[in-house]
């Protein structure tokens, strides 16, 4: 589950660079079926044959760096070869918990920082001990992978959140680029601005009436607080929530946001799909790191802005995602050996580059940082500006996964398709959360 608390401090910045829901989100890629839980039929010993399953999800540019990343790893330790299961964000969650229900999940797993906490407290991970070092490690980015005291998570990077928006689009429609530190205000202005300017078939922006992570930033910029609080409770403002969904129900009747199909096919990173990439939307959620899986659809025409902010930021700052190995692997001692190098070596993480953030191991994110690309500096500036007054990512409570990934899309589409108003859909949320409540 996902939640933020007010950042007090600037992070570090060797720590940090700016990924889905998502952090690092869906995308078109190759889904290889899974094997045998154990791979081969014995646990491996020495230089026993070894082949370890490991699942992430993310862009195809994601996807390409990590498969480069094994192949070096198998390179220096010929005995382990890997069999890799790689998808967008959509669908991840649910197919991985299928596979652990049925003792089936990869060796190695890719995990959200909001499902870590939960997956570690049912005992489906194992305790990662002083086989990875994390001592180059920010303290910080290492909490949400915790549980009772123990690591049994790793994080593999940091991460602002903030907004990408279609600047070579905008400039050919005459409509105002966004600038880092504008308002909740200046973004509904633009959206209603834009309206003149939108040719049949193009809208301003996707509608996020009903989406977890837009409204937490609205949310947070009224100075409202979490969603959920840290000791699990339900915490929407209903005031602040029926603004919200009521300004975007304004903008669907006004045709400045998709209508409900078209909204609702959008899939992140896909290059037909994606409502950006296809020219649909002009502006968009997005984490940092993701800028380059971006850029890589439309060279140059894209620009990151900061979440719009009001009498308090509306962005955050987090870890990207955690590297885990599953309970029941066959193969443990080999799967965290692999872990730590994927975390701490340097090779690694001049393959692995940013795409799930600036690496979490200092050393290696100053030595990045020094030989950055112009694509990967354009994420580094969002994350500058986020770091001064932007929200920080906390794990708090757990057992929210299901609210955030079943109740509350379903209020999503609801709104969207005009099937409920703002007030039945915060008192749906209301009903709801009474499920999930401590």
């Amino acid at each position: 589950m996902f939640k933020w608390k007010r950042f007090l401090t600037v992070l570090a910045a060797t720590t940090l660079l700016g990924s889905l829901v998502a952090c690092g989100g869906g995308g078109e890629a190759k889904n290889n079926t899974p094997s045998d839980k154990a791979g081969d039929s014995t646990a491996a010993a020495g230089n026993q044959q070894v082949k370890l399953r490991i699942m992430w999800w993310g862009s195809q540019p994601r996807h390409e760096a990590t498969l480069a990343a094994l192949e070096l790893y198998t390179k220096n330790h010929p005995n382990v070869t890997f069999e890799p299961e790689y998808s967008g964000m959509d669908g991840y969650l649910d197919k991985l918990s299928t596979q652990a229900a049925a003792k089936n999940a990869p060796d190695v797993v890719q995990l959200d920082p909001g499902w870590a906490p939960d997956w570690a407290a049912r005992s489906q991970l194992v305790e990662l001990t002083s086989e990875v070092d994390v001592s180059k490690i920010d303290p910080k980015l290492l909490t949400g992978g915790q549980s009772g005291g123990k690591q049994y998570a790793v994080p593999l990077g940091s991460v602002a959140y903030g907004m990408i928006y279609d600047k070579a689009a905008m400039d050919k429609l005459g409509i105002s680029n966004p600038q880092n530190g504008w308002t909740w205000d200046d973004f509904f202005a633009l959206a209603k601005d834009s309206k003149s300017k939108l040719p049949s078939g193009q809208y301003f922006t996707k509608d996020f009436a009903g989406d977890y992570f837009a409204y937490s930033a609205f949310q947070y910029s009224k100075g409202k607080g979490q969603v959920i609080t840290d000791d699990g409770k339900f915490n929407i403002d209903q005031d602040t929530f029926l603004e919200w969904t009521r300004k975007f129900e304004e903008l669907r009747k006004e045709g400045i946001v998709p209508p409900a199909d078209v909204n609702s096919s959008d899939k992140e990173f896909d290059p037909q799909m994606d409502l950006m990439a296809a020219g649909k939307i002009l502006l968009r959620l997005s984490f940092s790191n993701n800028y380059g899986s971006w850029d890589s659809l439309h060279p140059g025409a894209y620009s990151l802005v900061t979440m719009p902010r009001s009498e308090e930021a509306g962005g955050w700052l987090k870890p990207s995602m955690y590297l885990a190995v599953t309970e029941g692997t066959k193969y443990e001692a080999e799967a965290k050996e692999f872990i730590n190098w994927f975390l701490n070596d340097p090779e690694a993480a001049k393959i692995l580059g940013t795409q799930r953030g600036l690496p979490a191991n200092k050393d290696n994110a100053n030595a990045l940082e020094a030989s950055m690309s112009d694509v990967d500096k354009v994420g580094l500036e969002l994350l500058r500006a986020t770091e001064p007054d932007g929200q920080t990512w906390s794990a708090g409570a757990g057992g929210w996964t299901n609210f955030i990934d079943k109740d509350w899309l379903l209020v999503r589409d609801q709104l969207s398709f005009n099937k409920i108003t703002p007030e039945q859909a915060f008192d749906q949320l209301k009903d709801a959360s009474k499920a999930y409540e401590k």
